[in-house]
């Protein structure tokens, strides 16, 4: 027969090796999920990148026609360029009309000041383009092309 501390012995160490594969188990389906997480989140993200965002887009003002924007050149209401708030100057970026489906890819050059919303300021040529000179203000999808490199 084996003696009672025999019996204690063998039992702890039963109940530490269990506790320990458990610690081990739990670290590795951890490490699994954490990996599954960060793929779908990057599945995400490229997703979201040929989607773009929503957002509101309106056009320059008459009173900015030659006025420097921040990237030195002089605005032209001609040219199809746009100001954003975070994008880098530089972007190409496609804008879409969501009420008529139209489209236009203007350049990223200068800035506008940030707001709540996704934002977009257009030049003239590109809200015309759009289909909404005269109206103001619509809803358009942003959708990056390419990032320049600053």
């Amino acid at each position: 027969m084996v003696s009672v501390t025999r019996k204690g012995r063998l039992a702890i160490m039963v109940i530490l090796c269990q506790a320990f594969f458990q610690i081990q188990t739990l670290s590795l389906q951890a490490e699994e999920i954490a990996a599954k997480a960060t793929t779908e989140k990057a599945a995400q993200v490229a997703e979201k990148a040929d989607e773009g965002v929503k957002g509101t887009a309106s056009y320059y003002a008459k009173r900015y026609n030659g006025r420097r924007m921040t990237s030195g050149k002089r605005y032209d209401p001609k040219q199809l360029t746009a100001a954003h708030p975070t994008l880098p100057l530089g972007t190409k970026v496609k804008v879409v009309n969501l009420t008529n489906n139209r489209e236009v890819t203007v350049t990223i050059t200068d800035r506008c000041r940030k707001r709540v919303s996704h934002f977009i300021d257009l030049s003239r040529a590109a809200a015309r383009k759009l289909g909404f000179l005269g109206k103001g203000v619509t809803e358009v999808r942003i959708i990056t092309l390419d990032e320049a490199v600053s």
